[in-house]
């Protein structure tokens, strides 16, 4: 018989040549250096959670995890892309960091502030202000989708993507409660409830029902509006991912499905050696073969 699935939950996130994988206390990267050998960085964590309980209140966790999220993916991506690379080739915390801002100050731009803008300009004036809200909820989408497919034909991106699947595959064998090996993992789905693709979905989706309360303001203010609301959304998404990903309702499954399917776009079929990192990723997030 397998063994039971785990109580605790674990999540990760694909890095270059690698995946990074992140229990309630440790994280770990595990990265295919160009020797072949996998290198393995393991920190304890802490979620400020801990210190500030109330920070663990619904909606507010879900803003604080995608804080934490970001910072500990900052720093897995500095350490895969220097373990991957020639050490000529190295980043630093600065150059990665700037990066990352810029990265958001334009996510921002791009899938907040275009599709009201967008909306704005062939808005009628006989539409509510619920169908306008509806509208600019669509444009976001077709953004999200639209830049999704671009990016997925970056070849480097391929990679990446694959690791996803990886990831998944062996999140999936883990909390089927079987063994973490291989040809476990390969049996299993590359799609997962709480995957961070699903997320950015459900933004798309509540947004449109919390923008729709807003009225239809000048732009200024819709856009200002948008961005202060941004943490709330966020944090009610993530409350549903978490449900999502505990709850066998059939339902709740439904509900589900759109976000799995927007995963099609963001992963693909890991090979074994992938796979092989991903588990070291995992097994060292819970503790196996670490000192101590």
């Amino acid at each position: 018989m397998g063994r039971l699935p785990e109580a605790v939950l674990y999540g990760g996130q694909a890095v270059i040549e690698g995946v990074m994988m992140r229990g309630p206390d440790r994280m770990a990267i595990a990265v295919r250096r160009p020797d072949g050998e996998i290198g393995l960085r393991v920190e304890r964590i802490e979620s400020i959670v801990r210190r500030y309980p109330p920070l663990g209140w619904p909606v507010v966790r879900g803003v604080v995890a995608l804080v934490e999220t970001t910072v500990l993916g900052v720093s897995a991506l500095l350490y895969s892309a220097n373990e991957a690379a020639p050490e000529e080739q190295n980043l630093t915390r600065g150059e990665l960091t700037a990066t990352t801002v810029v990265g958001v100050v334009g996510g921002l731009a791009l899938f907040v502030a275009l599709p009201t803008w967008l909306t704005g300009a062939v808005r009628v004036h006989a539409w509510s202000p619920f169908a306008a809200n509806l509208f600019e909820g669509l444009v976001r989408l077709a953004l999200l989708i639209g830049y999704l497919k671009a990016v997925a034909l970056i070849p480097d991106i391929e990679r990446v993507f694959q690791y996803h699947g990886a990831e998944h595959k062996v999140i999936n064998t883990l909390e089927a409660g079987e063994e973490l090996t291989v040809e476990n993992a390969r049996r299993h789905s590359r799609e997962h409830k709480r995957c961070g693709t699903s997320f950015l979905l459900y933004v798309v989706v509540i947004s449109i029902l919390v923008y729709a309360f807003l009225g239809w303001q000048a732009l200024w203010l819709r856009v200002l509006t948008r961005l202060a609301l941004v943490p709330v959304i966020a944090g009610l998404a993530y409350e549903f991912i978490r449900f999502a990903g505990r709850s066998k309702h059939p339902l709740v499954h439904l509900l589900s499905r759109p976000g799995m399917w927007l995963q099609g776009l963001t992963t693909r079929e890991p090979d074994d050696a992938q796979l092989e990192v991903s588990i070291a990723a995992l097994q060292a997030a819970r503790g196996f073969g670490l000192p101590g």
